[in-house]
């Protein structure tokens, strides 16, 4: 007998080393960190990093029958990683691919009390994934395919993402349904400098859902927009200037590109769902909702619910991780992208990127207590708020 799965994760895998800065005050962070400054700190938590774990990890906690296809070296660090995954139990890992000719990728993740995070990031076995390291035979007993960080993995963005193109192309020829997330590029990079516009246009035809973050996305496919509201901002920290109307032309460019649901994070302001007419949710594939006139057509944003934030190490992940669990268990679009920012913000209760995920049940039974959402205030005409899932809907016919 065939053994079948809901999802295969894959992409980038990597060890995160997060040490505790919980001890540092926030009016400390800034001499915490000057040269030659010795500073005591907690200890370290060491978890596996990247969407193959935190995406996947967390689908598998969340109840998703899961398999990972990482790839990692036949090191210290590779063993590290494999270990934690076995961890899960030998579905999982039973994708993972190991290479004696390269070292294991690894993250410091330094999250300070008051501070967005930062990381110092070593790609290693990433910048050799392939498209021939991807189990297509695998692909073709699962429901969905997902694919994480590309731009954090040289052969995924080198050559006008022509190998992009290839998983996503021959992941296509199995019948899976295809998500793909993306990772924001250090701009001085060989990854900075690639065009996105190219790469996008060339692989979203063979994508089904795309999850990118907005600053991400503005990034690569509208770069003299994210230009301008950096500026306006002084510095990367934008989201508040983000409007309903930047969302929708955004949204839709990448609908005419061929995506069929398009998901933007957006961080502390919550999730962006914008899907395509019904031909397209009717040719979504194995994962297709039930009922796919209720999926088309639909504009929504999602406001975060309200938590003590501990640390976002995965945060992104685990709202990618909340969504998809939700369309995989045939929810409507304003359950899945309310159970995407409640995983999401079990996620940042904690300092890694997994702990905090809780069961599915238990989510659910958060979300029906009268969890308490931050305030959103849209200001849009066609935009209205629904009480019954405490979202905003958009214009969209």
């Amino acid at each position: 007998m065939t053994e079948t799965y809901d999802v295969v994760v894959a992409g980038h895998l990597c060890l995160d080393m997060i040490p505790d800065l919980t001890d540092i005050s926030e009016d400390r962070v800034a001499q915490a960190f000057l040269p030659g400054r010795l500073t005591e700190v907690g200890p370290a938590t060491f978890c596996t990093g990247g969407p193959v774990s935190n995406t996947g990890l967390a689908l598998t906690k969340l109840g998703i029958e899961t398999r990972l296809m990482g790839k990692v070296g036949d090191d210290v660090l590779g063993q590290v990683i494999k270990e934690i995954v076995g961890s899960y139990g030998p579905g999982p890992a039973s994708g993972m691919v190991v290479d004696e000719r390269v070292s294991t990728s690894y993250t410091v993740v330094l999250s300070p009390p008051g501070v967005d995070r930062f990381f110092l990031h070593y790609t290693g076995a990433n910048d050799t994934f392939s498209a021939d390291d991807v189990r297509y035979e695998q692909l073709s007993q699962a429901r969905l395919f997902h694919f994480g960080y590309p731009p954090i993995m040289r052969l995924m963005y080198e050559n006008d993402g022509a190998e992009l193109t290839e998983v996503f192309r021959r992941a296509k020829e199995t019948g899976v349904t295809t998500s793909l997330d993306m990772a924001l590029p250090d701009p001085s990079s060989a990854a900075g400098r690639a065009n996105w516009v190219t790469i996008i246009e060339s692989t979203l035809p063979y994508v089904d859902v795309f999850l990118p973050s907005i600053e991400e996305i503005l990034y690569m496919l509208r770069r003299e927009i994210y230009d301008e509201l950096y500026q306006t901002a002084n510095g990367p920290h934008f989201l508040p200037l983000i409007t309903p109307q930047l969302l929708s032309d955004t949204s839709q460019k990448l609908l005419q590109m061929g995506v069929k649901i398009v998901a933007l994070k957006l961080g502390d302001r919550g999730f962006y769902l914008r899907t395509a007419g019904l031909p397209s949710i009717e040719a979504l594939g194995p994962a297709r909702p039930s009922d796919p006139v209720a999926w088309a057509d639909k504009e929504l944003w999602a406001p975060c619910f309200e938590v003590d934030v501990v640390g976002t190490a995965g945060s992104g992940d685990a709202t990618i991780a909340g969504f998809l669990s939700g369309l995989l268990r045939d929810m409507s679009p304003e359950e899945a992208v309310t159970a995407a920012v409640a995983v999401g913000a079990c996620n940042v209760e904690a300092a890694d990127s997994l702990s905090g995920v809780r069961p599915w049940d238990e989510t659910l039974h958060r979300v029906a207590s009268d969890w308490e959402r931050h305030r959103l205030d849209l200001d849009a005409p066609g935009w209205d708020f629904n009480e019954e899932h405490q979202l905003w809907v958009g214009a969209r016919p």
